[in-house]
């Protein structure tokens, strides 16, 4: 289910995670360009790392969005700097619109790590070998479960395993708050707006 704009209050993200390895994964791998002339995210959910997934002809390759054993997960696990290369929101849109929910990765480029706040996507980061033991994990065991405690700032596997990530902590308050969508933040301040709006001559007609 894809999010709107609300003030969801985002404390957890739980489910199976999925491995994509590599560093310096970018944003045309993640979403080609030419998908961003598409004027609504409707079907961005069907494209992300559409090129690596199938041939020319359409015929799918062997990748983890196409592998059955990740089917339906929720958390991705990533390497270094992901989704660097060009700003688009359609990136973080794919995933998520794909049903990814959450992200725990050695780094991110800090644009994505934005765009990805901005859609109520927590995008956490681990240590070099945590991620490297996650990875195994879960190619050994696909159906591990994880929960990613935004309160505690803590990704538990398996209920056993335990590991402290890092957020950045006005990311981690706009989750836990409900304020990750700016649009949101307008609507919790109407009366601000509105008081403003009467003080702006465009929004009176320059009517003095």
């Amino acid at each position: 289910m894809v999010r709107m704009i609300s003030d969801v209050k985002i404390t957890d993200v739980a489910g199976t995670a999925m491995p994509i390895r590599g560093n310096d994964i970018d944003t045309d791998r993640i979403i080609p360009a030419r998908y961003l002339k598409e004027i609504t995210f409707a079907r961005m959910g069907e494209y992300p790392f559409i090129d690596e997934r199938f041939d020319p002809e359409g015929k799918p390759r062997p990748h983890p969005f196409n592998d059955p054993r990740y089917r339906g997960a929720s958390i991705l696990l990533v390497n270094k700097n992901f989704g660097c290369g060009s700003s688009r929101e359609h990136a973080p849109q794919a995933l998520l619109r794909f049903g990814i929910h959450a992200l725990v990765g050695e780094s991110f480029a800090a644009i994505f790590a934005g765009n990805c706040l901005m859609l109520g996507i927590p995008a956490v980061t681990v240590a070099s070998s945590e991620i490297e033991n996650l990875m195994k994990l879960v190619e050994s065991n696909p159906q591990t479960g994880f929960k990613l405690d935004l309160q505690e700032k803590k990704l538990y596997s398996g209920g056993e395993l335990a590991i402290a990530f890092d957020i950045p902590e006005s990311s981690r308050k706009a989750l836990l708050e409900g304020f990750w969508d700016s649009t949101a933040m307008l609507c919790a301040n109407l009366n601000k707006v509105r008081e403003l709006a009467v003080e702006l001559p465009y929004m009176t007609g320059f009517r003095s």
